[in-house]
């Protein structure tokens, strides 16, 4: 069983598979710093700093013994705006890498060398060489 894991473990998709999630950890902390420390407050200041997740509808207030209940809307609302931003920013990253790797795909790549002739394709060659150099010696 052991041994069963590790062929499991060591296979090439596995590994793909685990660097690209450590990966992607790493990205997703990146994508939220951009998010939450660059583009809300931007976004705050360019719409006055609207908080949303303050809005709620209160089914029942709360008293000395019990807790209130409430619908918080808006930390939902916050939480939709905040996948936009996210995935909007991820959007332009990847148009901006894109573009770099289509000026790498455009560079023209060598032609092909012409694939080496078999040894029944030489032998061939030189059969119709030869049977070209008889007709030529044969007079009309």
């Amino acid at each position: 069983m052991l041994q069963e894991f590790k062929k499991f473990a060591m296979r090439g998709n596995v590994i793909d598979l685990a660097i690209g999630v450590i990966i992607g950890g790493a990205f997703g902390k990146i994508t939220t710093s951009l998010v939450n420390d660059v583009i809300t407050p931007l976004l705050g200041l360019i719409v006055g700093r609207i908080d949303l997740t303050s809005l709620k509808i209160v089914l029942r207030a709360a008293s000395e013994t019990d807790a209130g209940l409430a619908i918080t809307y808006g930390v939902f609302l916050q939480n939709v705006l905040d996948f936009l931003i996210i995935s909007f920013s991820i959007f332009m990253v990847i148009r901006f890498i894109n573009r770099f790797k289509k000026d790498e795909e455009e560079a023209p790549a060598a032609p092909p060398a012409p694939p080496e002739p078999s040894s029944e394709e030489k032998l061939l060659a030189e059969i119709r060489d030869l049977l070209k150099e008889q007709g030529a010696d044969r007079p009309a």
